[in-house]
């Protein structure tokens, strides 16, 4: 399948060239017009380049040492002692958003969208040279996870003091706030955070399984069957032990979520078993909490494989998508004026990334069934698949530009963008533009007030988005709407790369060799 797809690759390539398209630069990335939309004739935005830069968000959350091929330049090394309260070894892994705490229930679901991004879309990803990133992001997320899985009926959750870390305002570089350890066991259970990084390994090992050295893939293939085991067996929420990123929808949906993820890995029919005894739930929203329509969307591709008994998560998945298609007769979503999926004024990018991941993947798999299912059925309206990737596809081009406001919501991607996101690392000189301490104190008085742009442009972080008239203030004390999270990036990767797959001649080849050397 790689030699496929290098054989693609070359094969655009070469269209684009002979089609007398120019490689852009930083800021060529489709043509998105001041005042909104689209210039050009039937110009899209450049899929290429903000799959790219989207992937390479992550390198800027980084925590740990930083390998020499490290690209986002103005990190350095941080957060070297994670773990050594306990003697254990919890360095490394993401920075959720814009503060220096290591989450691991948000952590570990954005390492299984990009999993699933990197399985569902390798071909996609691969022709737009991205394939390497993306194992990339991956890994380093799964390296983590695995680290902190210190025992069968252990987990660290959560690495530094959340009330201490909101109370500083400072680079990664210069943390000096406690790096309280926090974790789950079998007396103080949490069995939505285990059943989160089980998924995430096993998405994992999915993506790392066909490699020559099969170390990898069989340390985390091992370590996520112990994982579910754990979450299963001592079953608790993580409602009663955790500090930050509680859950809210309970555990159910996650032990779904990864035996689904363990049973596409392995074929077991323990995980198949645990799906038809374990069935029900429902959520009109895909996110870090709650895994519902995740778990509904895998059980689904069984079904329309030939798995009868799971018939009920194809329904549970049809009114997912019936609530947050547009004009389908549901009031609790709705879109802007502008189209944007908006489900809350808090973060919402994260509803709607997710969001379109889950209908590219879910037209994808019908389409490709051979079923004769081409229509779902809502109660006021149906949906063709053509309608629903095309809706899904609005809300990556809506992303990347096309709204009221007529900018990128993705910093470091066209002309307009986020200037002044929510970021400590991206909001202050880099340690190596300015080699001092920048204490907390220092932090909030000179560089979080301030009106003046980032100085280091975050490449590929999404904000959490407009308001639902579509207006976005760009205030980076307004971390509703300016603050980005591996979440919300996670889901885009394979949204992007669905739409990249449904317009792959159309648009310049975007160059963010520029953009990655000036920061």
């Amino acid at each position: 399948m790689a030699s496929m797809a290098v054989k693609v690759w070359v094969v655009l390539m070469a269209l684009v060239v002979c089609a007398g398209v120019r490689l852009g630069g930083a800021d060529d990335d489709g043509g998105v017009a001041a005042g909104g939309g689209r210039i050009g004739l039937s110009s899209p935005p450049n899929y290429h380049g903000a799959l790219a830069k989207s992937i390479l968000f992550f390198e800027g959350q980084r925590s740990g040492s930083l390998p020499a091929n490290h690209r986002v330049k103005w990190r350095g090394d941080s957060a070297l002692n994670d773990g050594q309260a306990e003697n254990v070894n919890l360095t490394g892994g993401y920075y959720d958003a814009g503060d220096n705490v290591k989450f691991g229930f948000p952590m570990a679901f954005s390492v299984t969208l990009l999993g699933w991004s990197a399985v569902e879309f390798r071909d996609e990803v691969a022709a737009a040279g991205q394939l390497r990133y993306l194992r990339s992001a991956v890994r380093w997320g799964a390296d983590f996870l695995l680290r902190a899985h210190t025992s069968p009926t252990t987990l660290y959750t959560q690495v530094g003091d959340g009330n201490a870390d909101h109370q500083c305002w400072e680079r990664p570089e210069d943390m000096d706030t406690p790096r309280t350890l926090y974790k789950i066991t079998e007396s103080s259970p949490g069995s939505e955070a285990a059943g989160e990084a089980a998924a995430a390994l096993a998405a994992a090992y999915l993506v790392f399984r066909d490699d020559r050295d099969k170390s990898f893939a069989t340390q985390l293939l091992a370590a996520s069957r112990s994982l579910f085991d754990f979450a299963n067996n001592y079953r608790g929420s993580y409602q009663l032990s955790c500090p930050f990123y509680c859950s809210y929808s309970g555990y159910q949906d996650e032990l779904q979520w990864a035996a689904a993820w363990l049973y596409r890995a392995t074929r077991d029919s323990k995980y198949l078993d645990f799906l038809q005894n374990n069935q029900g739930g429902s959520s009109n929203m895909f996110s870090w909490d709650n895994k519902y329509p995740g778990a509904q969307m895998l059980a689904t591709q069984e079904y329309l494989a030939g798995r009868t008994e799971l018939e009920s998560y194809k329904r549970g998945l049809d009114s997912y998508v019936c609530a947050v298609m547009p004009n389908s007769g549901n009031t609790q979503i709705r879109t802007t004026p502008g189209g944007l999926l908006f489900t809350s004024d808090s973060v919402n990018m994260q509803y709607t990334t997710t969001a379109a991941l889950l209908l590219s993947i879910y037209s994808k798999t019908l389409s490709s069934s051979g079923t004769g299912a081409d229509i779902v059925q809502c109660s006021g309206a149906s949906f063709s698949l053509d309608q629903i990737s095309s809706f899904a596809a609005s809300q990556v081009d809506y992303i990347l530009g096309d709204n009221p406001m007529g900018m990128s919501y993705m910093a470091g991607y066209s002309s307009k963008f986020p200037r002044r996101i929510h970021h400590r690392g991206s909001s202050i000189p880099s340690i190596k533009a300015l080699p001092r301490k920048v204490t907390c104190n220092e932090g909030f008085s000179s560089w979080f007030p301030t009106s003046n742009p980032n100085p280091n442009v975050h490449v590929g972080a999404i904000v959490g988005g407009p308001d639902g008239n579509d207006q976005f203030p760009d205030n980076r004390g307004d971390s509703t709407h300016s603050e980005p999270a591996t979440y919300i990036n996670a889901a885009f990767v394979g949204a992007c790369a669905a739409a990249l797959g449904q317009n792959q001649l159309q648009g310049p080849m975007g160059d963010i060799a520029s953009v990655i050397s000036s920061n």
